[in-house]
């Protein structure tokens, strides 16, 4: 019997479909506020143009179209001077509300002269700002949430990374429902995975198990048993992770951001950060250890999914089985953010469960566990053989 197919046989076809032209509606975190404290101004790419950031006699943040509206002069490359950018084409000064505020060389500044001031929230130690291609500003109940240790003493500080991907940023979106990848991707073992989505809010709820034929304990080293995640969307691009990891012994609390915002329709900067709470056992430099060796795990697992991001291929029309997430209820979600506010639909925004069932997949996944330890051992044995 032949396994080729016949001609009257169905193959699926993938549907790359098309990246969207527009770019997401809602708050995106730019980085670490203080990185643009530095009396300097700062360039960003970012919804298709190109921005200035810079910050006031008072430390006070703005964001502005980088492009100065006399003569095209690129404001990133001017001077801050006082609470002002000056354009190093012809001196003009641009204020955090997008006025120009003087003209060295002017009796007076022409009434027009304004350009674009984006809307900015400084919180927690991140800057953000609002993107709405209809020009709206943020609702009040589209907010961004305090987290509860960051600027406290009984946390770190930041440890931040950043990288850009050349693909549109719905790639990471699919993660928050996508549990089998966990396992064969970053190396961890879900044993509960959950999502929620209300609203513009979309959650993750996923427990896990260490991988011990991946992850082995380092002799000397507290063991790890596992970790409990809790990890939300707010809006289209900020995710927050209240990820507890469970050792023997004691649990380690963190909070871990997974940020982004969009260069173009098909390139984005993917940012992510940590801070790990102190603990009578983890205090001082420790816990400042601590958090840098833990984002530079968590950096690992990201550089994993931008090696799968960089090889695939869109797919508007995932083929999926009963043990996948609910990808196109996720995406549905998604895309409230793309369209204009009055077009947003129910469907859209309505609450949404679903908890996967993990059965068939534990099953599997220990045996494919204890298997790989067997042939480790195996290993070990048969090099002492030899010696």
């Amino acid at each position: 019997m032949s396994d080729q197919l016949s001609d009257t046989d169905e193959v699926r076809q993938i549907d790359s479909g098309a990246a969207p032209t527009r770019f997401a509606r809602g708050w995106h975190c730019l980085g670490l506020s203080e990185s643009f404290r530095d009396g300097k101004p700062h360039s960003v790419q970012a919804f298709g143009t190109k921005l200035v950031l810079f910050a006031d006699s008072t430390g006070k943040i703005a964001v502005l179209d980088a492009y100065c509206r006399h003569m095209g002069g690129d404001l990133s490359q001017g001077t801050v001077k006082g609470d002002e950018i000056a354009c190093p084409f012809h001196d003009w000064r641009w204020g955090a509300n997008g006025r120009c505020q003087k003209i060295p060389y002017a009796r007076r500044v022409p009434p027009l002269a304004r350009t674009r001031s984006w809307p900015i929230l400084d919180q927690d130690g991140m800057l953000f700002v609002w993107n709405d291609p209809e020009g709206n500003p943020p609702p009040e109940d589209v907010i961004v949430p305090r987290i509860e240790g960051a600027l406290s003493d009984e946390w770190t500080d930041w440890v931040w990374f950043e990288t850009t991907v050349d693909t549109n940023c719905r790639e990471v979106i699919d993660n928050v429902v996508d549990m089998a990848h966990f396992f064969y991707v970053h190396y961890s073992f879900p044993t509960f995975f959950k999502n929620v989505f209300e609203g513009h809010v979309a959650t993750q709820y996923m427990r896990g198990e260490a991988r011990e034929d991946l992850r082995p304990n380092t002799h000397g080293q507290p063991k790890m048993l596992g970790s409990n995640s809790t990890a939300a969307y707010y809006g289209p691009s900020f995710m927050v992770d209240d990820l507890v990891y469970n050792y023997v012994g004691y649990d380690v609390e963190s909070v871990l951001i997974n940020c982004h915002y969009p260069v173009s329709a098909d390139k984005f900067v993917l940012q992510y950060g940590i801070i790990v709470k102190k603990s009578p056992t983890i205090t001082g430099p420790a816990a400042d250890e601590l958090a840098a060796k833990f984002g530079t795990f968590i950096a690992k697992g990201f550089e994993q999914d931008v090696e799968i991001w960089k090889n695939k291929t869109r797919i508007d029309n995932p083929l999926l089985c009963n043990e996948d997430g609910p990808v196109y209820q996720l995406r549905r979600w998604y895309e409230q953010f793309y369209v204009d506010a009055a077009e947003v639909t129910p469907e859209m925004t309505e609450r949404f469960e679903f908890e996967l069932d993990t059965t068939r997949p534990v099953e599997s996944w220990k045996k494919e566990v204890a298997e790989n330890l067997a042939r480790k051992a195996d290993e070990a044995d048969a090099a002492v053989a030899v010696r």
